[in-house]
């Protein structure tokens, strides 16, 4: 397997996680987004969408998308298992990823990439350019908040986000309340049951990848 990927930015670090968690050693190609590297005709050949993470299987597909590259290392790696055992803890657990990709990881790609000059037009990823509109940036702070809150009421019942597993959901929401912090939102003091939770998660080995 072959896995490309860029040290800061959030959406690769999703999968990285996902493979420290299996305890997988996979060749790794870094891809320089601050660079642009992601829209050279070299990377480009390999993933036409022009993101990152890309995964490379053994049997020679190319995996373009955290879910998909999640799917493929559960099917392949059952153990530990980080999506579920019975069908209502893997429906539990695309359910919750669901919820943080888009109610938390969207909205701060979106206040990012609408605010920030680095994006200028450049407020999609992928290969077109687009203008910035900055009422989408506000929207996004709002909804951010929004999801803390969420956030907040599911781990005061819950000791990981999909149950009393840690897995794929968890993952998901941590790396996304970890890049908060580029569009200046933190975990309010008040909610303390996503502190210990953030705490813990960060302390996993996988996280300091």
């Amino acid at each position: 397997m072959l896995f490309y990927d860029c040290a800061t930015a959030p959406s690769p670090r999703r999968a990285r996680m996902f493979i420290a968690e299996k305890g997988l050693e996979i060749e790794t190609r870094e891809i320089s987004i601050a660079n642009g590297e992601q829209l050279s005709d070299a990377f480009r050949a390999v993933n036409p969408g022009a993101t990152i993470p890309v995964l490379i299987t053994d049997e020679g597909a190319t995996l373009t998308e955290n879910l998909g590259i999640a799917a493929y290392l559960e099917a392949r790696f059952p153990e530990p298992a980080l999506m579920g055992r019975s069908a209502e803890e893997k429906g539990a657990v695309l359910m919750w990823n669901a919820i943080a990709e888009q109610q938390c990881g969207a909205p701060i790609a979106e206040t990012l990439r609408n605010s920030h000059p680095s994006f200028k037009d450049r407020a999609i990823t992928g290969p077109a350019n687009h203008a910035q509109i900055p009422e989408l940036a506000q929207r996004g702070v709002a909804r951010v908040g929004a999801f803390f809150a969420l956030l907040e009421d599911r781990l005061r019942d819950s000791d990981f986000i999909a149950g009393k597993a840690f897995s794929l959901a968890d993952i998901t929401a941590f790396v996304f309340v970890d890049f908060a912090r580029v569009i200046k939102q933190r975990i309010p003091s008040e909610n303390t049951a996503t502190q210990s939770w953030y705490d813990a998660i960060r302390a996993r080995p996988s996280a300091q990848l």
